[in-house]
């Protein structure tokens, strides 16, 4: 009798592992600080940009026949630096692109990959730009706090802060449009969960939220108090802090703003550039992004910084 081909006397035809010809990739969030930057021009050298700015005129009770009293305007400047220089770099040997199954795969990642890197460290930048605040303080402008503490159940956001972030706007003479908060996920939470927001019946404007949930992709359906809302997992985390007598260690700084207002600005002093070069020497094929930049906050008045507990979620 002959013998089949069978699974008992094919095993050096077997193959134990098999590999996919597609690698898997991470999953990214969404980048989107950016464009709340007003990005400089005209600024073709060295690494400091002065602003000059001017004050208000003041009017005053004029009697006939008095001389007209004439005041000189306040004037300042606003000093810019360009302060990141960043490099994001891969190699590869000769040996690994000979041997590789996946090297021309993992050599087209390399660029994409590091423009990603400094891309998120620029986003991380700009959300951590409420560290230009004064840190704990309120940072009052024209009595309105700032910078506080979310009076919510175990500090997390309530409407109420929503509210008085709006106040806090309005009465610094910031523009109505292009009102933005970006908050981190838990605060989204709170807010797609929030009574006021999910009782239909007593909060007929509310029903898109309850009916499609409060978020698409990053950007909220639905405006709250005159603001688009995002999500952002990138948000600072306080590393020490008391503010409002609370010990805001490893709370959130929830961003509330006007886009229009410019709160936020930055330069490019080199955008990221691509290089590439074979090394002789180490007998490899190496790939660098650099780029060179600066971001700061330019308009503190439109900026509000609510804080909270993540934890409490």
């Amino acid at each position: 009798m002959t013998a089949s081909m069978n699974t008992g006397n094919t095993a050096f035809l077997n193959r134990d592992v098999v590999y996919s010809a597609q690698l898997k990739e991470i999953l990214e969030d969404e980048l989107l600080a950016m464009r709340y930057v007003n990005w400089l021009s005209g600024f073709p050298d060295g690494d400091t940009f002065t602003i000059p700015s001017i004050g208000k005129a003041v009017a005053y009770d004029y009697q006939e026949g008095d001389a007209v009293q004439y005041r000189a305007l306040d004037t300042g400047e606003f000093n810019f630096q360009i302060t990141e220089y960043l490099a994001s770099g891969h190699s590869i040997s000769k040996k690994a692109m000979q041997d590789l199954f996946y090297a021309e795969q993992l050599m087209s990642k390399f660029v994409p990959e590091q423009e990603r890197a400094i891309l998120e460290r620029l986003e991380s930048d700009i959300l951590g730009l409420q560290s230009q605040q004064t840190a704990a303080a309120t940072n009052s402008i024209n009595g309105r706090k700032h910078r506080y503490v979310a009076t919510g159940t175990n500090d997390v956001l309530a409407l109420a802060d929503v509210a008085y972030a709006n106040l806090a706007l309005n009465v610094a003479n910031v523009p109505a449009t292009g009102r933005v908060a970006i908050v981190g996920p838990e605060t989204a939470y709170t807010l797609e969960t929030l009574s006021n927001l999910v009782s239909v019946s007593n909060n007929p404007m509310w029903e898109g939220i309850v009916s499609t949930g409060i978020a698409t992709g990053m950007k909220f359906i639905k405006n709250v108090y005159g603001f688009d809302v995002y999500m952002s997992n990138r948000l600072d985390t306080i590393s020490s802090e008391t503010l409002e007598t609370v010990d805001i260690s490893g709370y959130n700084a929830n961003l509330f703003f006007s886009a229009d207002a410019e709160p936020f600005v930055g330069a490019w002093r080199q955008m990221p550039m691509v290089e590439q070069k074979w090394d002789m020497d180490f007998q490899e094929m190496r790939f660098v992004t650099t780029c060179r930049y600066g971001v700061d906050l330019y308009r503190p008045e439109s900026l509000v910084v609510v804080m909270t507990d993540p934890t409490a979620v």
